[in-house]
């Protein structure tokens, strides 16, 4: 039975973790104590669902929080510190504090604990999310107790609109650019002096000219998309940011 811990203090658990080449003990207090934190659990590192989407929308909206109180975000699973350790990497998520709950103390004190056994899983966590303030639970949002992975509410979106009621998301921009080009420096000054945040694929590193021609039709950077909109290059960024 998965039921919320609204109202209670988390559990008291000390993590081991690896940093650098030393092992180091991160307790709950050094996480919670005097704190405002967002924790999103997940049932394993590197797993589709959490890879393409729960992860990377925390970390796309970290500032958003932290303007709005948040002091930081907690991503915590039934995995051990080298494999979240390397997924941190693989994810390129430097604004998410990764938690190896390696044992499911933590998750099973909780509630949260799950047999995940049929594929081969074992014990995991259950997906939620939930806001804590000096250490005890404000708000859980738990997924349906349905087969499968479901993924509807503990999301960074609908924490968000917990957080922060009036706050309206902006639309994901993404800019294609390469090392050196004083114009993509230039769209991409345009976007902050606007307050935007912007995801940035550079040429030869995340992506390919063939890449940027197959989804612009175009071979020249700056190349800028908003919403799901091609705007073009950096006069056309200037143009439509008026």
């Amino acid at each position: 039975m998965l039921t919320s811990k609204e109202g209670q203090n988390v559990p008291q658990v000390t993590f081991p973790a690896r940093q650098g080449d030393a092992w180091i003990n991160i307790t709950t207090d050094e996480l919670f104590k005097d704190k405002t934190v967002i924790v999103f659990s997940l049932p394993g590192a590197f797993t589709p669902t959490c890879s393409s989407s729960h992860l990377p929308r925390y970390n796309e909206l970290y500032t958003v929080f932290k303007d709005h109180g948040v002091d930081n975000i907690l991503c915590v699973s039934v995995n051990d510190t080298f494999v979240m350790n390397a997924w941190k990497d693989d994810q390129e998520a430097d604004n998410i504090t990764f938690i190896p709950d390696g044992n499911g103390d933590f998750t099973d004190g909780m509630g949260m604990l799950v047999d995940k056994s049929e594929i081969g899983f074992g014990k995991r966590s259950w997906r939620y999310s939930m806001l804590v303030k000096n250490g005890v639970v404000e708000k859980m949002f738990i997924e349906p107790n349905e087969p499968g992975d479901p993924f509807k509410v503990s999301d960074a979106d609908t924490m968000l609109k917990y957080v922060a009621p009036e706050y309206k998301t902006q639309e994901s921009i993404t800019v294609f650019t390469k090392p050196g080009c004083p114009f993509c420096s230039k769209a991409k000054q345009n976007l902050k002096e606007k307050g935007l945040q912007f995801e940035e694929v550079v040429l030869g590193k995340d992506a390919t000219t063939v890449t940027l021609r197959a989804i612009t039709g175009q071979t020249s950077v700056p190349q800028v998309y908003i919403g799901g909109k091609h705007i073009g290059g950096s006069e056309d960024l200037e143009a439509y940011l008026g």
